[in-house]
């Protein structure tokens, strides 16, 4: 049976799949993967499913939140830098914030990596990130696959993720009680965060002719690679304490693919739209300067590609502002009132 066994593996191997490597990488990091564990958490790491039980006595009446998500072509910035543990850190905050706008505390995340060729040290790396970024938010890393595909990814790899929260039913934030008059909120992002790199890698690589290791004066010291790869700010945090505090956070959106004008109206509610002001949003990371510098991208679409330093907006009463910002500021998240709700048809205008 040795034997047989060892002709499958080095058959499988001479396909381009290293079974053997796989369980070795993934034994040197169960350590930090078990860092992460909630009490909840039941399944020993290798399970085929992960379990987390509900505690009762805490939720009275839970409602589970999910959201699916993947890193995309910021990867590929990733692998030019040859640095990944930043878009471990990605796929993670932008799965909690998915799920934070509904008021929703995460609880345990699962992760799928597909490669060309399983190697060394992208996958620790990549591994290393997502633990820390679940360990800081106190989600357990319950499951994952890596799949090895040398047909399919060449070699290039892909990143996916799926959060799972809890929120109580009556604690649900749905946007619904947003009227006219609230004031629009805009919290300040890291960077690009994980959103239109394809625009951004045309126009700085391809068009601009630009490297990933250049250092244009616009940006300070820091190179566009690091720029680029600057990681998904976490907003769960200031949400979650706003919650306890009672803050009055009628809607919340995060700013991902689309910006302001595509994910705004996915939780305005009938009757109301929402006018912003450009230039009153909080001084956004250079990156987006040298993205108008070199790109010649209609201001329009630089606001709906992007998210031109507003990683979430929250709305709240005129009477809520200078607690939200107040809060905002104590987890050193610049802030402003960037916008105002009017009547209307779920309309987002930006006032350039």
């Amino acid at each position: 049976m040795g034997n047989s066994q060892a002709g499958k593996s080095a058959a499988y191997k001479s396909a381009g799949v290293d079974i053997d490597l796989a369980t070795s990488l993934l034994k040197k990091l169960k350590g930090k993967i078990s860092a992460t564990r909630r009490a909840e958490a039941l399944a020993p790491i290798g399970g085929f499913g992960g379990l987390f039980r509900v505690d009762l006595g805490k939720w009275r009446h839970p409602v589970l939140v999910t959201s699916i998500d993947g890193v995309g072509t910021k990867l590929m910035v990733a692998a030019e830098m040859e640095q990944y543990r930043s878009v471990g850190h990605d796929i993670v905050n932008h799965c909690i914030n998915d799920i934070a706008v509904q008021g929703a505390e995460p609880v345990y995340f699962l992760d799928y990596i597909g490669i060309g060729k399983l190697r060394s040290p992208l996958y620790e790396e990549v591994l290393t990130g997502i633990a820390e970024a679940c360990l800081a938010q106190n989600v357990t890393l319950i499951g994952g696959e890596t799949a090895e595909m040398p047909g399919m990814y060449g070699q290039d790899f892909d990143l996916v993720g799926c959060i799972t929260g809890i929120v109580e039913e009556d604690k649900i934030i749905s946007g619904d009680g947003i009227r006219p008059g609230f004031q629009a909120l805009g919290l300040s992002s890291n960077g690009l965060h994980t959103n239109g790199f394809s625009l951004a890698r045309k126009v700085l690589f391809e068009k601009a002719g630009l490297g990933v290791r250049d250092c244009p004066e616009i940006l300070g010291g820091q190179s566009i690679g690091e720029a680029l790869l600057a990681p998904h700010r976490c907003y769960w945090p200031a949400i979650k304490q706003a919650m306890e505090e009672g803050l009055p956070l009628a809607g919340i959106a995060h700013i991902t693919g689309g910006g302001l004008y595509d994910n705004v109206p996915r939780i305005l509610p009938d009757g109301v739209s929402v006018r912003f002001q450009a230039a009153a949003i909080p001084t956004a990371p250079p990156i987006f300067s040298l993205l108008r510098a070199v790109g010649e991208i209609e201001e329009h679409e630089l606001y709906r590609v992007f998210n031109m330093g507003v990683g979430m907006v929250w709305f709240v009463p005129p009477e809520a502002v200078t607690a939200a910002l107040s809060l905002c500021r104590s987890h050193d998240l610049a802030a402003a009132v960037i916008g105002e709700v009017l009547p209307g048809d779920k309309q987002v205008e930006i006032e350039l």
